[in-house]
């Protein structure tokens, strides 16, 4: 799973109190990865998980906006990343990554734009108001750390979440987008990233839980919006490198 810092969101186990909507997941071993896309995500070395919580749904907009009235917490998106000399300085300005939608003249995809948060997760004309419950997005590996502290968890590590996303299951998403004419999870229809026909019924994020669950009763493992671990991400997984 690929950690991209400004536009991912986070599924949370339990250090142990555990809450309604938490899911056990019993641990396991297995292979980690997918040899049918992505060379860095080929498989690799078994791994082995233990026993842990995860949270049914992915976080909302409505969960991380109580987090900011209880705690204060600016995010890094809306703070800016002056310190950050690795990266443009056009960059540098509080914002963040916008998927932008095939339009005439226009040239789609990830493109940075100033005044882009989780309050305004596709540009500053944008608002969460009436999406509660889409899924918080805009958010950095801090974000989502302290987010996680708050609620007395922590993020789970790659192996964690690729175990719970249904590894060596069948799971809804990607593998399987359809199940009796019916969509399994929201993804990109169409030739990306020029034509999406929108057969799933949303064009952009969706509200969490519009899709069958996977084995193991998680939402959204896959499609919808990339979600945080704890891992740091590598280019392959072998032995060591994701865990």
């Amino acid at each position: 799973m690929k950690r991209f810092a400004i536009l991912a969101v986070l599924m949370l186990p339990s250090c142990g109190n555990v809450e309604t909507g938490d899911v056990l997941v019993k641990g396991g071993t297995f292979i980690p990865g997918n040899d049918t896309i992505y060379p860095e995500e080929k498989t690799g070395a078994a791994i082995t998980v233990f026993d842990f919580y995860m949270d049914r749904y992915e976080v909302t907009n409505r969960e991380f906006t109580a987090f900011v009235k209880a705690t204060g917490y600016v995010t890094q998106a809306e703070k800016g990343f002056a310190d950050r000399t690795d990266i443009p300085v056009e960059q540098r300005l509080p914002g963040g990554a916008v998927f932008l939608m095939p339009a005439p003249g226009q040239r789609p995809g990830w493109t940075f734009m100033p005044g882009a948060s989780w309050r305004h997760p596709d540009g500053p004309s944008t608002s969460i108001a009436g999406r509660e419950d889409d899924p918080v997005v805009q958010v950095t590996f801090a974000d989502a750390l302290a987010y996680a502290r708050w609620k007395g968890r922590d993020l789970p590590t790659e192996a964690e979440w690729e175990w719970a996303a249904g590894q060596g299951r069948p799971a809804p998403g990607r593998d399987h987008p359809m199940n009796d004419g019916k969509p399994t999870g929201n993804n990109w229809d169409g030739a990306f990233p020029v034509q999406n026909d929108a057969k799933d019924g949303y064009l952009g994020r969706a509200p969490v839980g519009q899709f069958p669950a996977n084995a193991l009763g998680l939402h959204d493992m896959t499609g919808n919006v990339w979600e945080i671990t704890s891992s740091i991400w590598t280019a392959s997984h072998a032995k060591g490198a994701a865990t």
